[in-house]
């Protein structure tokens, strides 16, 4: 059996779902695309090819090998997009809950079922129909759980809209000894640089209490405070409105001091290195062509 245990984003990790970009099909039409990034590749005709992500995804389970963390990957789908495993579900302490996705994405969920097979039950959750979450959104952090939301009225209006409430109520009922603490994200369905379509797109904890953080990303800012005076600014990487669209915050931490970057980054690469933290550079340009990166395509299962 495997017993999850995710209590933070940070400790070392031992057991991992890595996405995979075989059989990923066709180019999507543009008025098929869920968001404004993948939108302006496929209309620039730029947007990335199979063979590319295919290379880009094993070089990150290359570097897991090398920390020794057993990599689960999803049954390959025909010609269906399966890189971000962090939408279909995500693990907090010894739970996994079940991300109430887009209906067409269901069979991803059902893709993972050899590793849901191994779970206890009891552990695995499934929210009520009107809970709508996603893994980008949540961050299980100590006695908190971090959660990406948008509440206005025009929730259904914005496809980019992920997470509502109504999800932030189920999980704090779930987790009544922690605190969830939710933050409103500024959406946009048509510019790329003005939305963050998940909370792991404007900020990420990293370890030794440091963390990276876009303000713009954030719609009040209070809340956007709230983080800076959690993690002290002095720890904070400021990233610019490029380099969350470049996605930056979206690196992985294999351990309080390891973490996997993009190799383009190069202004946060140099300032985890003068921090004291091991960068694992890889190139993952083509699949942040689909606003999506390294913890995007990443479901942590076991952390010590």
């Amino acid at each position: 059996m495997l017993k999850i245990n995710v209590q933070d984003e940070v400790s070392r990790l031992r057991a991992v779902i890595l996405g995979t970009a075989k059989s990923n099909g066709p180019t999507p039409k543009a008025t098929d695309c869920y968001d404004p990034k993948s939108k302006l590749h496929v209309l620039a005709g730029t947007y990335p090819k199979e063979a590319d992500m295919v290379t880009e995804m094993e070089a990150v389970a290359a570097v897991f090998k090398k920390y020794d963390v057993t990599v689960y990957r999803p049954k390959v789908l025909e010609n269906y997009n399966q890189i971000f495993s962090r939408d279909i579900a995500f693990c907090i302490d010894d739970k996994i809950i079940k991300a109430n996705i887009l209906p067409d994405r269901e069979k991803e969920y059902e893709a993972i079922g050899h590793v849901l097979a191994q779970i206890n039950p009891e552990n695995i959750i499934e929210l009520p129909e009107e809970c709508h979450v996603e893994g980008g959104d949540v961050m299980p952090w100590g006695d908190y759980i971090f959660v990406g939301t948008y509440s206005g009225a025009d929730y259904p209006d914005y496809i980019t809209a992920r997470t509502n409430t109504d999800a932030v109520i189920a999980l704090q009922e779930l987790f009544p000894e922690k605190v969830v603490k939710s933050f409103e994200l500024r959406k946009d369905n048509a510019q790329p640089k003005e939305n963050a379509l998940h909370l792991d797109c404007c900020f990420q904890p990293l370890g030794q209490g440091k963390a990276i953080l876009h303000k713009n990303g954030f719609l009040v800012d209070t809340e956007y405070n709230w983080l800076v005076d959690f993690f002290g600014k002095e720890n904070i990487f400021e990233i610019t409105k490029d380099e969350m669209y470049n996605m930056n915050s979206n690196v992985f931490s294999i351990s309080e001091d390891v973490v996997i970057s993009e190799a383009n980054f190069t202004r946060l690469n140099t300032w985890l290195r003068a921090n004291g933290f091991t960068v694992e550079e890889v190139s993952y340009a083509e699949i942040a062509k689909q606003e999506g990166l390294l913890r995007c395509s990443t479901m942590p299962l076991i952390r010590d």
